[in-house]
């Protein structure tokens, strides 16, 4: 459970205070970490202490001590000496390994709790009394924030942002998969939109100084209790996902800023392609020129009014107007009619949602 690095700071440190060589073994005499050489041929005598029942035993200059973890026995410590001091400083030593291993128990317990918790794994009554052994307080606002990077192995995101001076030490901080992470933040009350974003905006930047690109960060709606955390990772996971079909070049994205995008995206693939066919007469969206889309996309932009439409594309009004006219024919939508326009702008949406369904198919 914890790292041989640890394990040799340590018993690194408590080298540099007491001058006495110290070696952490396991229960078969094998070296875990040791501060020098010289732990070397104990197997038989550690394992003879392992399947004793004593806690503590001298054999010739050495002292050792039993480490359990939950009852089983997981580290021998040695000292080399035969002094009272030697006793007192193995005695400590045990008791730091002990207390490292309470401590990396609870956060793997708490990591693993609030992954569940995420993943909907947990039954109602078992949220609130896991929350309650491990110290994780039931009600408190929250919002799940959702980091999604292609960054390689040799830039961990995830060690990151566990290490974010932004962090408290009500924050969780967990890996999904290779690419995301997701953070639990506990963000006060009283927290408003633009907090969100503010926070978002400042990991963004400690990731970017740490040499991270192609950066996203989503996030869901604050919540109060801790068995809500879930749906608030739900709306973080659909951000991102509709930000990717409808939002391509957004670096933040807020579950409550997706708009309609957020109802294409959950309706069946059968019921959008019926909704094209009924919308086009039959006919291929893709089948619209450029030229033509450009012109749509820009006099949506200006709110369908054609002469500030006509003078942005340095074109004559009646120009714009005859694109808008040969449109209608084809589509039977007058796109200066807000009712027509509005069905065209979710047909162009329904139609790129189902061009991405398409490709994650395949």
């Amino acid at each position: 459970m914890i790292s041989n690095q640890a394990l040799q700071n340590t018993i690194d440190g408590i080298k540099g205070i007491s001058h006495l060589e110290i070696g952490i073994l396991d229960s078969q005499g094998r070296e875990i970490a040791v501060t020098a050489p010289v732990f070397s041929g104990l197997e038989n005598t550690v394992t003879g202490f392992a399947e004793s029942e004593a806690d503590s035993q001298q054999s010739g200059q050495y002292q050792f001590f039993k480490v359990f973890d939950e009852d089983q026995l997981e580290y021998v410590v040695c000292v080399c000496g035969e002094s009272d001091n030697a006793l007192l400083v193995g005695r400590m030593a045990a008791f730091q390994i002990d207390g490292l291993m309470n401590a990396f128990r609870e956060r793997f317990d708490r990591d693993n709790f609030i992954k569940n918790l995420l993943l909907d794994n947990l039954l109602l009554v078992d949220i609130f009394g896991r929350a309650k052994k491990l110290h994780v307080p039931a009600t408190a606002p929250r919002s799940v924030m959702l980091i999604e990077s292609r960054a390689d192995r040799e830039k961990n995101v995830l060690e990151l942002m566990q290490s974010y001076p932004g962090n408290s030490t009500s924050d969780f901080v967990t890996a999904v998969d290779e690419n995301n992470v997701v953070i639990v933040k506990d963000v006060g009350d009283g927290v408003r939109e633009q907090d969100l974003m503010r926070i978002s905006s400042s990991m963004m930047e400690y990731l970017e100084r740490a040499g991270i690109a192609d950066i996203r960060i989503a996030y869901g709606t604050v919540v109060q209790e801790i068995r809500e955390v879930s749906r608030s990772y739900k709306e973080a996971k659909m951000a991102l996902d509709v930000s990717r079909i409808f939002m391509e070049n957004a670096t933040i994205i807020p579950y409550t800023e997706l708009g309609i995008g957020r109802l294409i995206y959950q309706l069946p693939v059968p019921l959008c392609k019926l909704f094209i066919r009924e919308t086009f007469k039959g006919k291929d969206p893709e089948e619209l020129d450029e030229e033509t889309l450009a012109t749509i996309d820009r006099f949506f932009e200006n709110n369908l009014n054609v002469s500030e439409t006509s003078r942005q594309l340095f074109i004559h009004r009646n120009t714009l107007v005859y694109r808008l006219d040969k449109l209608q024919k084809s589509t039977g939508l007058d796109l200066r009619i807000f009712e027509d326009a509005i069905t065209f702008k979710i047909a162009l949406m329904v139609e790129k949602y189902m061009k991405y369904m398409e490709k994650m198919n395949y």
